[in-house]
């Protein structure tokens, strides 16, 4: 595949084949002379660029090939490069385009797995911390979905499944630390909402059995005792042996209840997925 052949072939020996087609030669980036070259001459020199680290040199030279030569099969590996190189780059959206556009032309093509790929990459390099607004994780998850659906037998579906339980793990952080924002200052409705969320849509992120003891405590505050003891048996089949368990053990013990499904709200539902294995 072409971006792989860039990966791993690139280097002095790319810098010495661009010296010898006369990369050197060439026009420089915006130069009229560029009209000149041939499709693969231009093509070329953008990987050169490449190779020296300058990727916005060579955006701007694979543009060239696929504004000179549109219907080209150089045209067609320069879509692929622009989002490569837009990616390196760091302009994420350029990327996007590019990497969408190849996708739009090429559907059945090879490389589209790695346009789409490229795409979902754009956004979850772009995650930020957890305080902040999660819109961009949420855009990383769907189109890493779509890669693992529409190309399940490609080499990037392993590493878009890891970078998938990881953009999944930080949208649950965020309602964890809402959740835990609300907690602390007694807002209890509010926090329990959050944790529920954690719990029934994030239940295999990091964060749903310290979502469960949040609950355990949230439902106790507010004297709530057999959602309580439901959250806390939900957690007991799923996590006895975290410290989450014995935080809420000893909550529960501490009102003389134990762990034990007695809600007929949403965690009766779990606990009965959770008994016949459909949880988690």
């Amino acid at each position: 595949m072409i971006v792989n052949k860039l990966i791993y072939l690139i280097g002095f020996a790319l810098v010495v084949l661009g010296l010898l087609v006369g990369c050197s030669k060439t026009a420089e980036v915006g130069s009229d002379e560029i009209e000149n070259y041939s499709a693969k001459q231009i093509f070329d020199r953008a990987e050169f660029e490449m190779a020296r680290s300058k990727p916005i040199d060579a955006i701007a030279f694979f543009s060239d090939v696929e504004r000179l030569y549109p219907y080209s099969e150089w045209a067609k590996r320069s879509v692929i490069m622009q989002a490569f190189a837009n990616h390196k780059a760091k302009q994420y959206e350029e990327a996007r385009d590019a990497a969408e556009r190849y996708i739009e032309y090429y559907p059945s093509d090879e490389d589209s797995a790695y346009a789409q790929y490229i795409i979902a990459l754009s956004y979850y390099d772009q995650i930020e911390d957890i305080g902040r607004d999660q819109e961009v994780t949420a855009k990383a998850l769907e189109a890493f979905t779509i890669l693992i659906k529409n190309y399940p037998d490609s080499e990037y579906v392993k590493p878009a499944e890891l970078k998938f339980d990881l953009a999944f793990d930080h949208l649950a952080g965020k309602e964890m630390e809402v959740g835990r924002y609300y907690l602390k200052r007694q807002q209890f409705p509010a926090a329990i909402n959050r944790f529920r969320i954690v719990v029934e849509d994030y239940q295999t992120s990091s964060y749903t059995a310290e979502a469960l003891h949040r609950l355990v405590e949230a439902y106790l505050s507010i004297g709530l005792v057999d959602e309580a003891q439901s959250a806390g048996a939900i957690l007991g089949h799923n996590y006895q042996a975290t410290d989450w368990y014995q935080r809420s053990y000893s909550l529960l013990k501490d009102e003389n209840l134990r762990p034990l499904a007695k809600s007929s709200g949403w965690l009766r539902k779990i606990h009965r997925q959770v008994l016949k294995g459909r949880w988690l």
